[in-house]
């Protein structure tokens, strides 16, 4: 999807990450302190070494390798893949970030900031659960790596056609600034 306005972006971005989302606790999972190649691990259930399999994405315009699980996850995932080390995100931040979004059941790229050639910029109370609770804490110059169960993300209505109902997401994020 290619956006050229700023107002285009804009409500890309909120169509793509609003949506209402019933919560669960959340645990981060290990950070690192540098860039990492392993894949992440689901706070209740470790994604298992060779469960994983790449987004079905050009690496391109700066994008990263996204990971997504063979399996829907049932807990939100955090998983630090660089630690930046700027200000931290807080409850009621807004934040410029690059991003890119998969979806575990189709594999595929459903939205990236990179192809669009520019950030997106949004207060962490107007996204999806998942992004809220998994963008808390992460400090500006980091990278992280979101894997959202479907509960935390669109539920049982999805986002067609892109995502499914109740599809678990993925999305690696650079934290570029807080507001």
């Amino acid at each position: 999807m290619r956006i050229k306005t700023p107002v285009a972006v804009a409500l890309t971005l909120t169509a793509v990450l609003l949506g209402a989302a019933c919560g669960s606790d959340v645990k981060p999972a290990a950070s690192g302190s540098g860039d990492s190649t392993s894949s992440s691990s689901e706070t209740s259930t470790p994604v298992q070494s060779g469960t994983v399999r790449l987004c079905d994405a050009a690496k391109a315009n700066g994008k990263p390798e996204v990971h997504v699980p063979a399996a829907p996850v049932t807990a939100l995932n955090i998983h630090d893949d660089k630690v930046g080390t700027g200000a931290s995100v807080g409850p009621d931040s807004t934040v410029t970030v690059n991003y890119i979004g998969c979806g575990q059941a189709s594999g595929k790229q459903f939205d990236s900031s990179w192809d669009r050639g520019e950030p997106a910029t949004f207060s962490v109370t107007g996204v999806i659960k998942g992004w809220t609770d998994g963008l808390q804490g992460m400090k500006v110059g980091g990278r992280r790596t979101l894997t959202i169960p479907g509960d935390q993300a669109y539920g049982a209505g999805g986002q067609p056609p892109s995502i499914g109902p109740n599809e678990t997401l993925v999305f690696t994020i650079d934290l570029i600034s807080i507001a």
